[in-house]
């Protein structure tokens, strides 16, 4: 697969207009252009999924489930089984819970290696309400084994995952946030792998991990905090499990402050994975999570939940300011 073709930076510029989700046609586009054996199937969701142009152009590598979660990972299973390269696609809470002990059986237990892609993950739903956002799905999905989950941090990382993940050793979930257009974190081609982070900016101070669309935000933490003297390392853990423990310690060798940033609840995210490596360092610096916090708000626009949740830039870089100040 010529990956250099696409990985450039005017496609850069442009998938981030697109979004994540149309993005992910790309991805597949891609793919079925390098692997015979693809089958992608979807619940209902290919405009969603931005692949309308995938099932006209390879209708035999397509298949809609229908509204059958279940089905989705059941028939994706019996095809990977069969030498399959499959990737199955929905919006992420029907992807994750509504299918989660064929996920276990399937995938955990029998080891059938598939690509999840969770759709509109986080909060990006927010005005349908929480049947639609996920914020627990990273939770549950941690404690199957056999299964890796990633974040991507934009939608050039939302294409590197789906390409990876095809070549990785076991079954991948990928969630997707953020809404129709998204912030740019990379503006050209890239090194990406599975479960190794990519430290985005050095810094002696303190150490953000963040993952999804809160790397952007993370980003923006540090020019704030940089104003007011403090010298922030940033770290793109696009990998949740399995977490980069060795990136961990190092930053808990250095750092006198470590902090986690997240579109997920508290409990079994990313926070959950940090602090899971912070306990088995001896002397490890201090700990502050930012977060959705263990509750189903009222529904609203993805920016307005955002801010309820004090996911933004100001926001947690002043708590961070005040955190520092207690040593």
């Amino acid at each position: 697969m010529n990956k250099n073709k696409i990985f450039n930076k005017a496609n850069f510029k442009i998938w981030s207009r697109l979004g994540m989700r149309a993005t992910f046609g790309v991805a597949a586009l891609e793919l079925s252009n390098n692997i015979d054996k693809l089958m992608i199937l979807t619940g209902d969701v290919s405009t969603s999924a931005g692949l309308d142009r995938f099932k006209k152009k390879f209708p035999d590598k397509y298949l809609d489930v229908g509204i059958a979660e279940q089905n989705l990972i059941g028939i994706g299973a019996g095809l990977a089984s069969e030498g399959f390269n499959v990737i199955t696609t929905t919006f992420a809470p029907f992807q994750t819970m509504r299918c989660c002990e064929q996920i276990k059986v399937n995938l955990g237990y029998m080891k059938q290696k598939i690509c999840m892609v969770g759709l509109a993950s986080g909060l990006a739903l927010g005005t349908l309400g929480y049947t639609h956002c996920c914020i627990e799905d990273v939770g549950i999905l941690r404690s199957i084994p056999n299964l890796s989950i990633v974040a991507p941090a934009d939608s050039a990382e939302a294409v590197k995952a789906v390409m990876a993940s095809i070549e990785y050793n076991n079954s991948v979930y990928i969630r997707l946030t953020g809404d129709a257009s998204i912030n740019q974190v990379y503006e050209d081609d890239y090194d990406f792998k599975i479960g190794k982070s990519i430290t985005l900016k050095n810094g002696k101070d303190i150490s953000i991990f963040a993952s999804g669309t809160m790397v952007k935000v993370a980003l923006d933490c540090s020019r704030i905090l940089s104003q007011n003297n403090i010298d922030a390392e940033i770290v793109n853990m696009h990998t949740i499990k399995p977490i980069d423990i060795q990136k961990v310690n190092e930053s808990a060798k250095s750092s006198k402050l470590i902090v986690s940033i997240e579109e997920h609840n508290v409990i079994g995210g990313l926070r959950s994975g940090i602090a899971e490596c912070l306990a088995d360092i001896k002397g490890s610096p201090r700990f502050i999570f930012f977060g959705i916090n263990d509750t189903y708000s009222k529904g609203g626009e993805y920016n307005y939940l955002k801010e309820q949740f004090g996911l933004t830039a100001s926001v947690i870089s002043k708590k961070i300011m005040l955190k520092l100040k207690e040593n």
